[in-house]
């Protein structure tokens, strides 16, 4: 009975910690590949930038109507920078950031799962332990209680602890 509740906690724990890899992995590269997306754009929108100065700076040297239409076509095309200036900051705050959040969220689980396994491998080794007495001992019931009552004492102490 012990045996197999030791045997779930382990494919438990096994279960959580192939997780907490698979997020650590996907979740890593989505957010550098979102942040390099992020400054892409960024990058686009500067460009664009410096293209609206430039048909600025054109349309100041052509005749009036000509220069009316490129100040239009330039003030257009500048709203739409401002556009992607608004999903530059929308990506940055709603997606980039959660994202990194996670990488601290992972490192507090590995920790935990890592404190479990400690745990875990160190009721076994109790439980070996109890078993060897078992073995060696099995008329001496004094001590065969002793080792079960320290062995749930430890249970419950680690228990405690991981909490």
């Amino acid at each position: 009975m012990m045996r197999r509740t030791l045997e779930n906690r382990n494919a438990q724990t096994k279960q959580l910690q192939t997780a907490v890899s698979n997020v650590e992995k996907h979740f890593g590269e989505l957010c550098q590949i979102f942040a390099a997306y992020v400054r892409k754009t960024a990058r686009l929108r500067d460009k664009a930038d410096l293209l609206v100065n430039e048909i600025n700076a054109y349309a100041a040297t052509e005749t009036p109507h000509l220069k009316l239409g490129l100040m239009n076509f330039a003030d257009e095309f500048a709203k739409l920078q401002d556009y992607r200036q608004a999903e530059v900051e929308r990506l940055e705050a709603k997606v980039v950031e959660p994202l990194k959040a996670y990488g601290t969220i992972v490192k507090m689980k590995r920790d935990d799962l890592k404190a479990t396994f400690t745990a875990r491998n160190r009721e076994a080794k109790q439980l070996t332990q109890l078993e060897r007495t078992r073995q060696r001992n099995p008329s001496d019931r004094h001590v065969i209680n002793f080792e079960e009552f320290s062995v749930k004492r430890r249970n419950i102490r680690n228990l405690y602890s991981l909490c």
